[in-house]
């Protein structure tokens, strides 16, 4: 853009969440993007019309208002280059958002598409993917084209065809098709295995939710029952912050009172990209199961608990999607290795031999995944950051938790 000018105008398009507040922040911290200007169009319809007419060198959309932008929006569709963050999110070839942008793919001098898992479900869905990319120049201008040269039916009733499976020699066949236009890097190929990868998706509360948090955090302080924080009342100050971080607290009645859903957001994104890949996902607090639990209803994702020896058996036998266990029941002497390699922390604990336990249920001896993640989903602007770096400095000191409940509410102190 600055340097060669290929491009002028950039149209990123990706999850809201990541959208929102992934890409923006990367801008941000990398020195030879200063003075890059981007715009991020998502919100209400005037909001995203506000952020597309303004001044800027990349523009940021959720994947869901691509049709909007292309057909409804009234904005000429100028970019020269667009970026697919999860590219995985356009293989279907019937897709309202995966049509609408075909619609203008030849105006789009320089496509880029991003994903980590290009064919989860199969080869079927490179298609899609890379008809957007070179509008039909490697695998087929038509699904039909592709199927026939690359794949014979799987399960059939009749006529009717269920399912396709490659033909011998068909997927090294694909694979040199698309070979000069695609970067694939494996972990296999980078990490000595089993390896470890940790990593933080950041949530962030609107301003009304972190005024919330606010006032609750200053309520709590001025129960204190003097000025000073002692290990008793920093424990139970540092449980309600973690509550309130996490997205809901108890009342003194034992009700819960919701605070917001942002974690169980980023949740859904986790899961959403694990593309079928189990996850298993700790949580701490009664209500986290519970608003965890309902999501996952909601979104009708199967789901156990694994507080019984049957449940386990599933886990490790490959038979749920989504697992949830508790640090602390939990923790010690499983053998989960067997069922996954994605580990979530939808809510952090202060011990760190309750953390590094329940992190090698799956990080062990006897784990089949070249790489285990562990991820935890961190709320910006809450104890969760004073959390993480106690864990990180390998601190599960008493010290360590006053000292951050002592920094954490300072300023009411």
């Amino acid at each position: 853009m600055f340097d060669s000018f290929e491009v002028r105008k950039v149209l990123v398009v990706a999850p809201i969440r990541v959208a929102s507040f992934s890409w923006p922040a990367e801008i941000e911290k990398w020195d030879h993007l200063e003075g890059m200007r981007y715009s991020v169009a998502v919100g209400t319809a005037a909001e995203r019309l506000a952020a597309l007419r303004r001044q800027a060198d990349i523009y940021l959309i959720n994947r869901e208002n691509v049709q909007w932008l292309i057909c409804e929006s009234g904005i000429p569709f100028d970019f020269d280059m667009v970026v697919v963050d999860e590219l995985s999110s356009f293989k279907n070839h019937q897709a309202k958002r995966f049509k609408a942008l075909m619609k203008v793919r030849p105006k789009v001098e320089r496509i880029v598409g991003l994903t980590g898992t290009p064919s989860s479900n199969g080869l079927m869905d490179l298609w899609a993917e890379f008809r957007l990319l070179d509008m039909g120049e490697r695998l087929g201008r038509f699904i039909g084209q592709y199927r026939a040269a690359y794949f014979r039916p799987d399960k059939q009733n009749g006529q009717v065809v269920f399912s396709y499976k490659p033909l011998p020699g068909a997927e090294g066949q694909i694979y040199s098709k698309i070979s000069d236009i695609t970067i694939s890097m494996k972990s296999t190929d980078h990490l000595r295995m089993p390896e470890l990868v940790d990593s933080r998706y950041t949530v962030y509360l609107s301003g009304t939710e972190q005024e919330r948090y606010e006032e609750l955090k200053k309520d709590l302080v001025l129960q204190l029952p003097d000025g000073d924080i002692t290990a008793a009342n920093a424990a139970s100050l540092s449980g309600k912050l973690s509550q309130m971080a996490n997205g809901a607290i108890y009342t003194d009645a034992g009700e819960t009172v919701a605070v917001h859903g942002r974690k169980l957001d980023a949740l859904e994104d986790i899961i959403e990209a694990a593309n079928g890949k189990p996850v298993l996902v700790a949580y701490w607090f009664r209500h986290d199961l519970e608003r965890i639990m309902g999501r996952l209803q909601e979104l009708k994702i199967p789901y156990a608990r694994l507080d019984t020896d049957a449940s386990i058996r599933k886990w490790n036998a490959g038979e749920v999607p989504v697992a949830l266990i508790h640090p602390a029941s939990a923790g010690h002497g499983l053998n989960l290795q067997a069922g996954g390699s994605t580990l979530v922390w939808f809510g952090l604990t202060w011990s760190l031999e309750l953390y590094q336990q329940t992190v090698a249920r799956l990080w062990r001896q006897g784990q089949q995944s070249e790489t285990v993640v562990v991820q935890h989903i961190i709320t910006e602007g809450t104890i969760d950051g004073r959390i993480m770096k106690a864990l990180s400095e390998k601190d599960g000191t008493q010290a360590a938790l006053i000292d951050a409940v002592k920094a954490e509410v300072g300023a009411y102190g």
